[in-house]
């Protein structure tokens, strides 16, 4: 039998990045890439066209149909979190998001940890406006084990059936721990074993190829491939969440695993080669391809849907709220950063609190200022939730750091927090072991007892994040709600603070 061909285009964690990076946000250094990227995305020479520009939700809608004009059989999957990232997305509660995807057109999506940041119920009326499938095997009705959504779907393409499932586990979806009625697997062994079910009970015998489409993250997704029987047949799992560009495929127990990065300006495409009914796949090729004004055409009806609703945004959000000294950077989640520092001061000025445990994940740009618009405040830090105080005993505090900097944490894939001023935490990697630890200058003893600051997120998940169960910590002092609304804090100190600066100050120390 002849070999047929497949191609397969993927996204993931799309963020909200619907407009395309120009000449001149790339002289600064906002393409969107890490420092790493090879030539091809980033030119060294810093030579481009001068109406060259990168990424945007109209030239991905532009290169995904040119492939599909160019090419008999063509699939395009979307590995969840397309929300979030812009004032767009937050403005109009997701909704306009799904209008902007049901005309990228994807075949199949899976849903992300965001996905689920205004409430289940909310996803299940935007699913309700969704043209495309959005498929997820694990998010059920703890009540009656129903699940929510379509865990899977075969796609017929050109006499071919390949079976697609979404996967999403427990441990990247915390933000729904006060729906008590809502439940989801409790790690990748459950995950694998669901996988196993589907498999057996729904891959027929015409499927031709199954791909796993997650939301788990890179080091998830390899656990993952290790736990997978290869009588189930698995040939690919194409994920996201830990927004790793890639180079090539990670092979773990024959399956390649892939993922694009995030944002618009990139694509990751499969080039595949199978015998119908065979079972498998013979060969592929797989890359990471850049979307820029050299690699694909604009798609003039995305523009304009784009334009309606930033006409609509752009009237409501562009005002400026305060300005910086100079930009201020929040390079990674795994460090002391300037605007980490900035946001807890502010949370922590003047307050009841002796710390603020600042998430670095819930501040959302790489950098921001001089000048800062209402519309750059949100899409900093558009997870406005509540703010909790807690009490902890010195002791607690040191097991709730050790635990923050378990060695899982330099990888990404924890919780991880910046401090207001006056906080000092050394810590040894090689030792495993806080090595200084005080307040204003002042040694934090293992009797004192210390009033704490967090937002609602990392409350409702105080045991898991902090590895101190939050009924030891409530006898100290009951947890109370001390501010309703973050951003109405960072609002109004924006508003009454100009020519703002921060710096990294060595408030967290890692030694090794």
């Amino acid at each position: 039998m002849a070999a047929r061909k497949l191609t397969i285009l993927h996204s993931n964690d799309l963020h909200g990045d619907f407009f395309p990076r120009t000449l001149d946000d790339i002289k600064a250094g906002k393409t969107g890439y890490p420092d790493s990227m090879p030539k091809g995305f980033v030119r060294k020479d810093g030579k481009y066209p001068a109406d060259f520009e990168i990424g945007g939700l109209s030239r991905l809608s532009g290169y995904v149909k040119k492939v599909r004009e160019e090419n008999e059989n063509v699939i395009y999957l979307i590995a969840g979190d397309n929300f979030r990232g812009s004032i767009i997305d937050e403005e109009y509660l997701g909704l306009s998001t799904i209008e902007l995807v049901n005309l990228l057109g994807p075949d199949a999506t899976t849903i992300g940890n965001h996905e689920v940041d205004y409430g289940i119920a909310h996803l299940l009326f935007l699913e309700k406006c969704a043209r495309f499938p959005i498929i997820n095997a694990d998010l059920f009705v703890t009540l009656t084990n129903t699940r929510l959504f379509t865990p899977y779907i075969n796609l017929e393409v050109n006499g071919s059936r390949i079976l697609v499932i979404g996967i999403l586990t427990d441990e990247v979806i915390a933000s729904t721990k006060q729906e008590k009625v809502i439940g989801s697997f409790i790690d990748i062994e459950q995950a694998a074993k669901e996988v196993g079910i589907i498999c057996d009970n729904y891959r027929t015998t015409s499927t031709d190829l199954t791909i796993l489409l997650t939301h788990v993250g890179l080091e998830k997704d390899k656990e993952l491939a290790s736990l997978l029987d290869p009588d189930w047949g698995v040939d690919l799992i194409i994920g996201g969440h830990s927004h790793t560009f890639m180079m090539k495929p990670e092979v773990v127990n024959g399956v390649p695993i892939v993922q694009a990065g995030t944002g618009s300006g990139q694509i990751g495409r499969f080039d595949i080669e199978y015998e119908q009914g065979a079972k498998g796949i013979s060969s592929y090729k797989w890359n990471m391809l850049p979307v820029n004004s050299l690699t694909a055409p604009t798609d003039p009806v995305m523009d304009a849907l784009i334009d309606e609703y930033r006409t609509q945004t752009d009237a409501k959000y562009r005002r400026v709220v305060t300005t910086f000294k100079r930009a201020l950077t929040h390079p990674s989640r795994i460090e002391e950063t300037e605007l980490g520092n900035l946001y807890a001061d502010l949370l922590q000025n003047d307050s009841s609190f002796d710390v603020m445990f600042m998430g670095t994940g819930a501040i959302r740009k790489k950098e921001l200022g001089p000048v800062v618009e209402y519309q750059d405040m949100l899409e900093n830090t558009p997870f406005d939730d509540p703010l909790w105080m807690v009490k902890v005993t010195g002791s607690q505090l040191e097991r709730m750091l050790l635990h923050i900097f378990r060695d899982e944490a330099w990888e990404g894939h924890t919780e991880f927090y910046n401090f207001s001023q006056g906080f000092r935490v050394v810590y040894s990697k090689k030792e495993k072991a806080i090595k200084e630890l005080s307040l204003n200058g002042d040694p934090i003893r293992g009797a004192d007892q210390l009033l704490i600051a967090m937002q609602a997120y990392h409350f409702n998940n105080f045991t898991d994040f902090m590895g101190v169960p939050i009924e030891e910590v409530a006898e100290n002092m009951r947890p109370r709600v001390i501010s309703s609304s973050v951003n109405s804090i960072v609002e109004e100190y924006f508003m009454t603070n100009h020519g703002l600066d921060s710096h990294v100050e060595g408030r967290i120390t890692i030694l090794d």
